[in-house]
């Protein structure tokens, strides 16, 4: 598949920066329907993510992002491959990826990204061969 990264990832990406709070964050997260938020610097640089599992635990609305978000994030070039992509979520059982184009927040792509690419498709699996007598030789009824 010669799908790139860019054909398929989310570049329109909703983002909190490290000062903001849980609280807000929990809202966005409501909001927008998503499950996954980048944290991001003053140059758009990507210093976590906070996910709706971070929130899952007790963490105060009021505390800010930077003590409680995901610093440790797996980022993909832009024009990547979809199949890295899928090798990284299943190798670090992750459905997010952050997308960056020159150290930058360019995207997300997700699983589900993924899997839109799948639907529709049909895979169709050949039959194998069927093992059969080939002797070169005709049989007495073809003759």
């Amino acid at each position: 598949m010669s799908v790139k990264i860019d054909e398929i990832m989310k570049s329109r990406v909703i983002t909190v920066t490290p000062h903001q709070t849980a609280g807000h964050v929990r809202e966005l997260l409501e909001k927008n329907k998503i499950n996954i938020v980048p944290v991001v610097g003053p140059d758009k640089e990507v210093l976590g993510v906070v996910s709706s599992a971070d929130l899952i635990k007790k963490v105060s609305d009021n505390k800010p992002v930077s003590q409680f978000m995901t610093e440790k994030i797996y980022t993909i070039p832009r024009y990547g491959d979809v199949d890295l992509a899928a090798r990284m979520m299943r190798k670090h059982k992750i459905h997010h990826l952050i997308v960056i184009d020159n150290k930058k927040l360019a995207g997300v792509v997700s699983t589900f990204d993924l899997l839109q690419l799948l639907e529709g498709k049909r895979f169709v699996i050949k039959n194998a061969p069927t093992q059969g007598k080939v002797t070169g030789k005709r049989s007495k009824a073809e003759s």
